[in-house]
C-alpha cells in the first residue's frame, strides 16, 4: 500500500510538473489598438516564446513582418495593417520558428466618420474605403433601413465605434447599430435623445458623447454608448440665442463650436460645465444669420453667414466673452448653409448667387479680405463644398460641379466637368462625400448619386449608379461612406413612421 501511495504521489508530480511545463511554454500575443483603419500601425506584443528566437508575423495569411524574443521570451513588433484590408474581423498571428509556439490576436478593421463632412476642416473625404470602387459601384444595392419617426432633413449620419447616428425632423437623435438588424431589413433604433424642436444639424462624436444642435436654441451632448434605456437624457445643453439650424457641431481640442441663427459662432467646452445648463467659453459675432457649418484649421475656425462673408475667428478665442473675426472674406452673396472646406492654405465656400469662392486660410492682412479666385455656375448653391486630389466639388441647382483647386490663374474660372442625374432633375442641397475614387451626392429627386470623382472624358458626365429612396423626393442628408457602406436620410411617405436612414452595400 505504501509502495503504491508513494507511486501515486510520483505520477502526480510528475504529471503536475509535465502540465506546468506546457503552461510556461504557451505563448500569447495581444495587439494595440485592436480596432482601427486600414493603414494602422498596431503593436503586437508576444509572450512565452522561447528565448531569441524568431518569430514570425501574419496578417490574416500576409507576412507582417518578424521579431527576435528577448531572453524572457517577449517581443514587440509594429504590424501596418494592410491598406487593402476589408472591413470586419481579421487575425495576427505570431509563430515562433524553433519552437514552434504559435498565437493569435484578433484586429477589427473599421472606419470612423465621426461628424459632418468627416474631420476638422470639412473636406468631405474618407481615405480608408477600399470596398466601393468604380468596377463595382453598380452593384451597390439596398441593404437595411433605419425607421424614425419623422424625416431626416440635413442631418447626416456620424458613424463611430459600430453605431450610426443621425438627427430627425421630430427632433431627436437616433442611435442604430451601423450593421443594422439582419435578418429583418427594417431596423429600430438602439436608443433616442430628444431636444425640444426640429433637428436639421448633424451630429459630432467626440471622446464618448454626441453632440448635436436643435432649434430649440441649444446644443446637446448625449453619451455615445446610451444609457441602457430607449430614451436617454442629455448629458447638459448648451445655451444658445437662436436656432441652429443646419449648423453641425465641430469638435476640436476640447472645444465644441456651432453657428446659431442669431448671427453668432458659439464656443463650449466639451466636457461640459459641472451643471446641467451651460453657457458657451465666448461667441464670435457676424453680421448675419449662420446655419454654415465651423471648419476648423491651424488654430483657426470659420464660419459662413448671411451677411455674404467667411468669418475667420481664433480658435481660442480673444480672452473675451464676444470676439471679433480676425478677418472676413467677401463671398459675393448670402452664405446660406454652405460650410467652409480647408484644404492646401486655401478655404472654399458657396454663396446664393452661385459662386465658389476660394480665400487664402491665412488671410490677406487686412479685415476684409477678397477671394483668390471665383468658381462659376449657373445656379445658386446652398449646399457646401468638398476637396479631393486637386479638385472642388460642389452642387448647384441639380448640377455637380468639379473646379480645379489651384484655381485656373485668373479671378473667375469655369469648371472641368460637370455631373448630372439620369432622369428627373432637382437640386442639390447637401455636400458631396469623396470616398475611393468616387464622388457620392444626394439630390433632391429622392436619389444619391454616384460619379467618378476624375470625371468622364467630357464636359458633361452621368452618373455610374444611382441609390433610391422609397416614396420621398427629399434628400438633403450628405451621404456617409464608411467601411464598404452608404449611409443617409430622408423618409418614406407611404409607410408610417416616415422617417428613414437608408443603407446602401456591395451586393457582390
Amino acid at each position: 500500500m505504501s509502495r503504491n501511495f508513494t507511486s501515486s504521489v510520483a505520477l502526480v508530480v510528475i504529471l503536475s510538473f509535465a502540465a506546468c511545463a506546457r503552461f510556461a511554454l504557451a505563448a500569447a500575443v495581444s495587439v494595440s489598438p485592436s480596432v482601427g483603419p486600414p493603414s494602422t500601425s498596431a503593436t503586437a506584443s508576444g509572450s512565452g516564446f522561447t528565448a531569441g528566437e524568431t518569430v514570425n508575423l501574419v496578417f490574416d495569411v500576409s507576412a507582417a513582418g518578424s521579431a527576435t524574443a528577448d531572453a524572457s521570451g517577449t517581443f514587440t513588433k509594429t504590424v501596418l495593417i494592410p491598406r487593402n484590408a476589408q472591413p470586419g474581423s481579421h487575425s495576427i498571428q505570431a509563430t515562433g520558428q524553433s519552437s514552434g509556439l504559435s498565437a493569435s490576436a484578433p484586429f477589427m478593421v473599421r472606419t470612423n466618420w465621426a461628424s459632418f463632412k468627416n474631420g476638422f476642416s470639412r473636406v468631405g473625404v474618407n481615405p480608408f474605403e477600399n470596398t466601393i470602387d468604380k468596377t463595382n459601384a453598380k452593384f451597390v444595392t439596398f441593404a437595411w433601413e433605419g425607421i424614425l419617426a419623422d424625416l431626416v432633413d440635413f442631418s447626416s449620419p456620424a458613424v463611430v465605434n459600430g453605431v450610426v447616428y443621425v438627427g430627425s425632423f421630430d427632433g431627436k437623435l437616433y442611435a442604430f447599430s451601423a450593421n443594422g438588424c439582419a435578418p429583418q431589413t427594417s431596423c429600430q433604433p438602439l436608443w433616442t435623445g430628444a431636444t425640444g424642436n426640429d433637428i436639421t444639424s448633424s451630429p459630432a462624436v467626440a471622446n464618448g458623447v454626441v453632440y448635436i444642435g436643435s432649434a430649440d436654441h441649444r446644443l446637446y451632448a448625449f453619451p455615445a454608448k446610451g444609457c441602457g434605456n430607449a430614451t436617454c437624457a442629455s448629458l447638459w445643453t448648451g445655451r444658445i440665442g437662436g436656432a441652429i439650424l443646419q449648423s453641425s457641431p465641430l469638435v476640436a481640442s476640447g472645444v465644441v463650436y456651432v453657428g446659431a441663427y442669431d448671427s453668432k459662432l458659439y464656443a463650449f467646452a466639451a466636457a461640459g460645465c459641472g451643471t446641467s445648463t451651460c453657457n458657451p467659453l465666448w461667441t464670435g459675432a457676424t453680421g448675419g444669420h449662420v446655419t454654415s457649418s465651423p471648419a476648423i484649421a491651424n488654430g483657426v475656425v470659420y464660419v459662413g453667414s448671411e451677411d455674404g462673408k467667411l468669418n475667420a475667428f481664433s480658435a481660442a478665442g480673444c480672452g473675451a466673452s464676444t470676439c471679433s473675426a480676425l478677418w472676413t472674406g467677401q463671398a459675393g452673396s448670402a452664405v446660406f448653409e454652405s460650410g467652409p472646406a480647408v484644404a492646401n492654405g486655401v478655404v472654399y465656400i458657396g454663396s446664393f448667387d452661385g459662386n465658389l469662392s476660394a480665400f487664402n486660410a491665412g488671410g490677406c492682412g487686412q479685415l476684409s479680405c477678397p477671394p483668390l479666385w471665383r468658381g462659376t455656375t449657373s445656379g445658386i448653391i446652398t449646399g457646401s463644398p468638398s476637396v479631393a486630389n486637386g479638385v472642388v466639388y460642389i452642387g448647384s441647382d441639380n448640377l455637380l460641379y468639379a473646379f480645379k483647386a489651384a484655381g485656373c490663374g485668373s479671378s473667375t474660372c469655369t469648371h472641368l466637368w460637370l455631373g448630372q442625374p439620369d432622369g428627373s432633375q432637382a437640386a442639390i442641397v447637401s455636400a458631396p462625400t469623396i470616398a475611393n475614387g468616387l464622388v457620392y451626392v444626394s439630390e433632391n429627386n429622392g436619389m444619391v448619386m454616384v460619379f467618378n470623382a476624375s470625371g468622364c472624358g467630357s464636359s458633361l458626365c452621368l452618373p455610374l449608379t444611382q441609390l433610391f429612396t422609397q416614396n420621398e423626393p427629399i434628400v438633403s442628408s450628405s451621404p456617409t461612406v464608411v467601411n464598404g457602406t452608404v449611409y443617409f436620410g430622408s423618409a418614406n411617405q407611404q409607410v408610417p413612421p416616415i422617417g428613414r436612414l437608408y443603407v446602401f452595400k456591395r451586393s457582390r
